[in-house]
């Protein structure tokens, strides 16, 4: 935990100390926008949510659209196919469940419960559960993403050859609830723009001080 928090330390003197506003974001729009940034990158991601939102303003809209028509409308974010039928999926699960297109009851529940009951969804894994939770209510959970993966390993976080699943649990349980934000954006944009999966920055690493695979990734 003393490495985890002064990873966490070096990299807001780097990128800040980011902070998220929970309460501006609606739950539901953000498991939405969390599909639909499976296996791709914000850049994809952020522009299919948008053209979303402009052709279907009502949740209930996508619940009743045709798939092919809604596959088109979030091309941009890849596998638009799988994505369509799966927001449809988890959209009309949502409302089975709570009488309406809300994840309100998530709020009662602690941050376990509600992982679980989210990743009961088809198509809902512990990242999509987890960025969900902090983004959208607020718990002090920690999503990881690849960029997290890769570098919690660099680092020596999370043992080498530990699973995705696992590293959720085991970083979940490391990170000081009061760094779960943080850490978590701004290791994504570490990743982004130093510790790439290829030719990582060494020589401009604010982490290369702490980190035991520093200048030895194969290039």
């Amino acid at each position: 935990m003393e490495k985890v928090l002064r990873v966490a330390e070096l990299l807001e003197a780097e990128y800040g100390l980011p902070r998220w506003a929970h309460e501006k974001h609606r739950p539901i729009d953000t498991l939405v926008g969390t599909i639909l940034s499976q296996n791709t990158s914000d850049r994809n991601s952020i522009p299919a949510f948008e053209a979303l939102r402009r052709e279907y303003p009502q949740w209930e809209q996508v619940l009743r659209a045709d798939v092919r028509r809604l596959a088109k409308t979030i091309r941009r974010g890849g596998l638009p196919q799988i994505k369509a039928r799966r927001i449809k999926g988890v959209l009309a699960e949502v409302k089975r469940r709570n009488g309406k297109l809300s994840l309100a009851p998530l709020a009662r529940m602690t941050p376990n419960e509600a992982r679980e009951w989210l990743m009961s969804l088809e198509g809902v894994g512990p990242k999509t559960a987890a960025v969900t939770l902090i983004f959208g209510f607020g718990m002090p959970v920690f999503p990881v993403d690849t960029h997290i993966f890769r570098l919690s390993k660099r680092l020596g976080l999370i043992p080498k050859g530990t699973g995705y699943e696992r590293a959720h649990e085991l970083l979940d349980r490391l990170v000081p609830d009061r760094k779960k934000v943080s850490l978590h954006i701004n290791l994504i944009t570490h990743g982004q723009r130093i510790c790439t999966a290829r030719n990582p920055k060494c020589g401009e690493c604010a982490l290369s001080r702490v980190c035991p695979s520093a200048f030895r990734v194969a290039r």
